[in-house]
């Protein structure tokens, strides 16, 4: 079943998720959801828990042939840097340039407990990046200068 995703302004993306301590059938549930919310639209590459309000450390992520979940995720982040348009499902249809590494080793467990390695590059690399960071509460605005990320929230949340 699919999940309606919290807006970029809801106080629980700020949030910092909880780690998983419980490898059960509720967190395999959230897996299944997660997936199947990201699925639900063109253009999903990625999607954390906490976009649909549940606090707790766990991703899913889908592009060009890669696709899986991360529970607990580290990464490990490449110094080599790169600037590319990124775009957020909590502020739909918005896109904006972002440096992140351009590499980065996800490192964490699946749905039953097991290490898992994902070695990413370009657009795959950016989406797991941007997914930890909601983990952490923070949005890819933050990221930005100060008068970008008032231009970037001008347009994400126009007033009503």
């Amino acid at each position: 079943m699919t999940e309606p995703i919290r807006r970029f302004d809801d106080p629980v993306l700020r949030a910092v998720a909880a780690p998983v301590r419980e490898f059960d059938r509720e967190l395999r549930r959230l897996v299944k959801s997660l997936t199947l919310t990201m699925r639900a639209g063109a253009g999903r590459a990625g999607l954390a828990a906490p976009q649909l309000g549940v606090p707790l450390r766990v991703l899913v992520y889908s592009f060009d042939g890669a696709s899986g979940h991360l529970v607990n995720p580290r990464l490990e982040l490449s110094p080599r840097r790169i600037t590319a348009d990124e775009a957020c499902l909590s502020a739909p249809g918005v896109w904006w340039p972002l440096e992140r590494s351009y590499m980065v080793t996800a490192r964490g467990r699946d749905m039953f407990g097991k290490s898992v390695t994902v070695r990413a590059l370009g657009v795959l690399a950016r989406v797991l990046q941007h997914e930890v960071d909601h983990l952490d509460g923070v949005l890819f605005s933050d990221h930005l200068e100060a008068s970008e990320r008032e231009r970037f929230l001008a347009v994400a949340l126009p007033s009503e």
